[in-house]
């Protein structure tokens, strides 16, 4: 890997976390890791341009069709490309599908760019990680096998064990904190090259008492209540959370930072 490359442009493609949920700006727009790392690599590189198709909700499947050509079609310099772990979520899930799906996005992006970014995405420690993580797993060996076999580089998030604590998470449990999205911003960045912001993301935060057993019951049920219920509503009724929803930032345009 080339160190402190010049990169003049980024492609950030997927779902809900490269979205940037839920790293929410005053104006109730979100930031997240993709802008943060957009917003660094401009400050090295005059006329820098930045685009994100991201959109929560997305299946691999959706991915594939509505956002990769279009990707493609930009010729960036670096496209990341993070999918997939929606689909492992579902009660039903095909992965043969799944790890097609994928490989026909990485095979029409990685000619495309100077760079390619694949992730192993983070998970929450919890009872939900522990139903999925034979898929999750499974996904991320396909995507080792196809960034070594079209030359694409992965940033291991979800072997950092900082971004696996509960602290790192929002109320919903399945989207990261502000603190979260900077320290997948500083991974990437690492990954790309670049001299290190933060040689620490990887440390866990210090360990703090755990709340008390009625502040657990009461976080339990307002998050089932506020987060769950829906979740579990829109997975019966086949709807998703981004329905209607553009890309966060269609075009690949000059990089200008959130308003103040």
């Amino acid at each position: 890997m080339q160190t402190n490359p010049t990169y003049s442009s980024l492609v950030a493609v997927g779902d809900s976390f490269t979205e940037g949920m839920s790293d929410l700006l005053p104006d109730g727009s979100y930031r997240g890791w993709a802008d943060l790392l957009a917003g660094r690599m401009a400050a090295r590189t005059p006329g820098f341009r930045y685009a994100n198709l991201a959109v929560r909700g997305k299946l691999i499947g959706q991915i594939v069709e509505e956002q990769v050509d279009v990707a493609a079609a930009m010729n960036a310099d670096v496209i990341t490309l993070v999918g997939g772990l929606n689909d492992t979520l579902r009660p039903k899930c095909d992965m043969g599908r799944v790890r097609g799906l994928l490989e026909e996005a990485v095979e029409k992006l990685a000619p495309a760019c100077r760079q390619l970014v694949l992730m192993r995405s983070p998970g929450r420690q919890g009872p939900v990680l522990e139903r999925f993580r034979p898929r999750m797993e499974e996904l991320f060996v396909c995507v080792e096998e196809l960034a070594e076999r079209h030359g694409a580089v992965v940033v291991d998030l979800y072997g950092a064990a900082s971004l696996s604590d509960p602290r790192m998470w929002d109320v919903d449990r399945l989207h990261l904190t502000a603190e979260g999205h900077r320290r997948v911003a500083e991974a990437v960045w690492q990954r790309l090259g670049y001299d290190p912001e933060d040689t620490e993301w990887r440390t866990p935060m210090p360990a703090t008492l755990p709340p008390g057993w009625v502040t657990r019951r009461v976080t339990d049920v307002r998050f089932a209540r506020q987060h769950l219920l829906p979740w579990i509503g829109r997975r019966l009724t086949g709807r998703s959370s981004g329905d209607g929803l553009p890309a966060k930032r269609p075009e690949l345009l000059p990089y200008e930072g959130p308003a103040a």
